[in-house]
């Protein structure tokens, strides 16, 4: 038994050096893109930060899913926030996954430029959107008589740039069409749909992105438009970004070009985290003009020709 562990044990640090150094290589040819989706994910918290100067608090606006969906209350808006993170942990570990489990879908590095390109668009949109018109929000801090419905002028560039985090990022007000939480999960629940594996977290995805748009609602965070937009807006996004986005390789082919110094071979063996000796491989027959031929080493030539 302690064998067996230890032989598994040694299996599993070599397929994480393995990946390690995949991913590595991976990471130096895609930085830039990978800093720039970060990037544009901080501008988004200066445009949400931003909104919220210039909101102003008034009547909730008639609402078809407040009429429809009861009240959830200020004490329970917690269950909304602890679904959509379970929803994004959920996510960010299963891209990680090909370090411990065998993947022949995504390399880590590869998959989170292509949600960052997704997220930086929708995000781009939403900018848009929510500084055109700005509605008195529903939230309960964010309704007449809170004392957080207002931001005060801000004392120094550092509470902007800081985003006064966390408290500024949770208690926003004026950014609501189309609703943020959305984004992200229906993102990573597309995302998911298109490279992962099992048929059941797929379709439970869908289930939670669903109960999420109604906890949203319930609990008073968006009007009922803002997840409606969100909806139709980031399957667009990504349906139509995803066909002029490069495909991810498969890893059961493709040869990545992490080293311009690493051989056929060696990229064969990272891509599928075996150690196979090369020359064990068996020679492949190809034919010629109806002529099956193998390597010189192959010991079969077939040098039949037409009418012999």
């Amino acid at each position: 038994m302690t064998l067996y562990i230890r032989r598994e044990a040694s299996k599993l640090w070599k397929r994480v050096c393995s990946e390690i150094t995949t991913e590595i290589g991976l990471f130096a040819e895609n930085w830039k893109y990978l800093l720039a989706g970060l990037l544009c994910q901080y501008i988004h918290g200066l445009a949400a930060r931003g909104v919220h100067y210039i909101h102003r608090p008034g009547p909730t606006l008639q609402d078809l899913g407040f009429f429809v969906l009861p009240e959830l209350g200020q004490d329970k808006g917690y269950i909304s926030e602890t679904v959509f993170t379970c929803v994004f942990v959920s996510f960010f570990l299963w891209t990680f996954h090909p370090f411990i489990i065998k993947s022949k879908k995504i390399y880590t590095v590869l998959i989170w430029c292509r949600v960052l390109a997704f997220l930086t668009a929708c995000q781009f949109l939403r900018v848009l959107t929510f500084y055109s018109t700005q509605l008195p929000g529903p939230n309960y801090h964010c309704r007449e008589g809170s004392e957080l419905a207002r931001l005060p002028r801000p004392q120094s560039v550092h509470e902007v740039l800081l985003l006064n985090f966390p408290r500024g990022v949770i208690y926003g007000c004026g950014d609501l069409i189309f609703s943020s939480h959305m984004i992200f999960t229906l993102v990573f629940v597309r995302t998911y749909q298109k490279y992962g594996t099992k048929r059941f977290i797929k379709l439970l995805g869908w289930v939670i992105a669903i109960l999420q748009s109604l906890l949203i609602i319930a609990s008073r965070k968006h009007y009922t438009v803002d997840v409606v937009v969100a909806w139709y807006t980031v399957n667009l996004v990504v349906f139509f970004l995803d066909k002029k986005l490069p495909e991810l390789p498969d890893r059961t082919t493709a040869l990545l070009p992490v080293s311009k110094d690493r051989t056929k071979e060696e990229n064969h063996k990272l891509v599928n985290g075996n150690g196979a000796d090369p020359a064990e491989w068996r020679p492949r027959a190809h034919q010629v003009n109806g002529k099956s031929y193998e390597d010189s080493n192959g010991g079969h030539t077939d040098n039949g020709s037409n009418g012999d």
